[in-house]
């Protein structure tokens, strides 16, 4: 079973499964790791690359367990070790739950490396093929769109220039892009973007994020929409091509900080 095995699609297997190392493949030794060590991988990677950010509310834990695939016992496990480590705090009350308190932590170098550096070939696939896909879906949107099309496409790219919060940037951000998508006028393409987007987001919903981040995109959103409505397919697809570039930038740049957190510990 690899990272992101299609017949478990959160990259996680069931609770009672003997689990493979991460980056090991089906010819090596079954050892057997807890469900909860994983998923405390996961969260601790997502929150370091900025899919949850300092202050904002993890999903519940039905939710997580959905998106993870796991049971919430194995998710309940791992909140509270997060807790007890300082990565996440508990708010009690009708608006309660856990609430991001670090992005970094004295174990982040550890849960990255198990997380994407033991699995990187992977991910470098996943770019790959989002370098290939993303810009065809936009060409072909700028050829194929129609105005009823547009419609949803300006209504998400104004909801991401209005978002207050991250949880709402996160909702406008894909609606846009799924709109875009839709606009293809093909399912296939369709199918393809949304399941890049989830392997990317390791299964939790979010592109990685930073302020940074947000300000280019809210400037790149606005140029691929105009390119996809004035049918400049080239420009389209050449602005997709960069703007499906920040992720991938941001992983990179958190397995580098994570390999020098790793070498300066050795040393």
């Amino acid at each position: 079973m690899t990272a992101f095995d299609e017949s478990t699609p959160s990259g996680l297997a069931s609770d009672a499964a003997p689990r493979l190392p991460a980056g090991q493949n089906l010819g090596a030794p079954i050892v057997n790791r807890r469900i909860a060590d994983d998923v405390v991988d996961r969260l601790v990677t997502a929150v370091a690359l900025g899919l949850y950010v300092t202050g904002q509310q993890l999903p519940t834990e039905r939710e997580l367990a959905a998106m993870l695939g796991v049971s919430r016992t194995s998710v309940r496990e791992a909140l509270k070790e997060l807790t007890d480590t300082g990565y996440l705090e508990v708010r009690r009350g009708r608006s309660g739950g856990y609430f991001v308190l670090a992005n970094w932590g004295p174990t982040s170098a550890e849960h990255v490396r198990r997380q994407l550096i033991a699995n990187w070939s992977e991910f470098e696939q996943i770019f790959d093929a989002r370098t290939l896909i993303e810009p065809l879906i936009a060409r072909t949107a700028a050829v194929r769109r129609t105005e009823t099309d547009m419609v949803p496409i300006h209504a998400a790219l104004q909801a991401y220039l209005d978002a207050p919060d991250r949880d709402a940037s996160r909702r406008a951000d894909s609606s846009l892009h799924l709109a875009i998508a839709e606009a293809t006028h093909n399912p296939i393409l369709v199918a393809l973007s949304v399941d890049l987007r989830t392997r990317i987001s390791l299964n939790l919903g979010a592109e990685p994020y930073t302020d940074a981040v947000r300000r280019k995109a809210i400037e790149q959103h606005g140029e691929l929409v105009a390119a996809v409505a004035e049918g400049r397919a080239d420009d389209a697809a050449e602005i997709a091509a960069m703007h499906f570039k920040l992720s991938e930038k941001l992983m990179r740049e958190l397995v580098e900080r994570a390999e020098r957190a790793d070498a300066g510990a050795k040393s």
